[in-house]
């Protein structure tokens, strides 16, 4: 399919989609000079979209992108790095649960002041 269709299917713009595809994140194959997605580059695409969704790296979806065109062989560093990014993940849940428990505090007190006040 065309980039045009592509990018509706995928929702990205065209220009992400080329900015993708210049930065090694996609090789899309060309006919004629024309860029021709097939369905096997949706999954990877939305794929890349929920890494960068995830805060992954460029740098780190880069690495990613390159040892999956390299070859099942890389599957090793592939689920490496995948692995270091869960435990990103797993860290940044544990300090929002933090801010959570906090607020969650300051709002406890807020309610005490509150009713306070409206049974004076």
């Amino acid at each position: 399919m065309k980039i045009g269709e592509f990018s509706k299917l995928v929702g990205l713009s065209i220009s992400t989609l080329r900015y993708y595809e210049d930065q090694g994140f996609l090789h899309i194959e060309r006919q004629n000079g024309i860029r021709n997605y097939h369905a096997k580059d949706v999954g990877f695409v939305q794929f890349i979209k929920r890494l960068k969704d995830m805060g992954m790296p460029l740098a780190n979806i880069k690495r990613y992108a390159d040892l999956r065109y390299a070859g099942s062989h890389t599957a090793r560093e592939r689920m490496a790095l995948l692995q270091e990014h869960y435990r990103f993940i797993e860290a940044e849940i544990k300090r929002l649960e933090d801010y959570m428990n906090n607020l969650e505090d300051k709002l406890d007190l807020y309610e005490t002041l509150v009713k306070k006040n409206e049974i004076e």
